[in-house]
């Protein structure tokens, strides 16, 4: 029988890393994302590396509501057979103080990091729930736990990421749907150039020191999902060996 999963913004970093350790697992995937460009070079990276699994892809953006809407319905059937959601659609920006932050970067956070993750997650979980089976795995981050300086709203959002993971896994207490929250610390990917729109900004961030890659964080997804129906990993951190704690990171000279 063919298991199917889910992933949003699987068209870079961790979310594309995912989509090949599960099907390296033997998913069929529904890939999501903005970029239609990406997501055809993922189906055919995926097509060339593990040409037995079965590849559906969608472009949208999961902070608006009607494109998600318009997704589901047109994937209706097929969001049916979702055994695992990997909601990893998510972003920083700008690392202003809140005093002089803008509006439209608050926005866009909130708007994709909590309210995406929503819109998705109620579209799927409902099919879960009436089969009694599947796993919802949110990417949450460090800054759910921790808060640093010029990252108050970004924080904000990946708690609010951690509340919803702990909320929805006592709301489906009783099925056998599992929610796992996975919070990473530097991932060298894609969020930091997002976040400053700028290159030479968003390598600094990871200047004298070993970040995580998104194949890390991808690799612990697969084994979270692989762990026995009975078993839960309800929440897991991490770090790289570089980085002690949000703001303490080991660079080298």
């Amino acid at each position: 029988m063919q298991r199917w999963a889910l992933i949003t913004g699987a068209t870079a970093g961790i979310g594309w890393a995912t989509a090949e350790a599960l099907a390296a697992q033997h998913f069929s995937l529904i890939i999501t994302g903005r970029r239609l460009d990406r997501l055809d070079e993922l189906e055919a990276t995926l097509h060339k590396k593990f040409p037995q699994i079965k590849v559906i892809k969608a472009s949208f953006d999961v902070s608006d509501r009607f494109e998600v809407s318009e997704f589901m319905k047109a994937h209706q059937a097929d969001l049916q057979n979702v055994e695992v959601l990997v909601n990893n659609a998510g972003l920083a920006k700008g690392t202003d103080k809140m005093q002089d932050g803008s509006l439209d970067d608050w926005e866009t956070m909130i708007d994709t990091n909590i309210k995406g993750l929503l819109f998705i997650t109620r579209g799927v979980v409902e099919h879960m729930v009436k089969k009694n089976s599947g796993h919802i795995v949110n990417l949450g981050s460090v800054a759910g736990r921790w808060t640093y300086p010029g990252g108050g709203v970004y924080c904000a959002t990946k708690f609010a990421v951690r509340a919803l993971s702990e909320g929805l896994r006592m709301d489906l207490l009783g099925t056998k749907v599992r929610v796992t929250n996975i919070e990473p610390g530097m991932v060298h990917s894609e969020f930091s150039f997002v976040r400053f729109d700028d290159q030479k900004k968003a390598d600094k961030v990871y200047e004298g020191m070993i970040p995580l890659e998104p194949k890390d964080v991808a690799e612990t997804i697969a084994w979270c999902v692989a762990r026995p129906a009975h078993v839960n990993i309800q929440v897991l951190v991490i770090y790289p060996t570089d980085q002690a704690h949000v703001g303490m990171v080991n660079r080298r000279s």
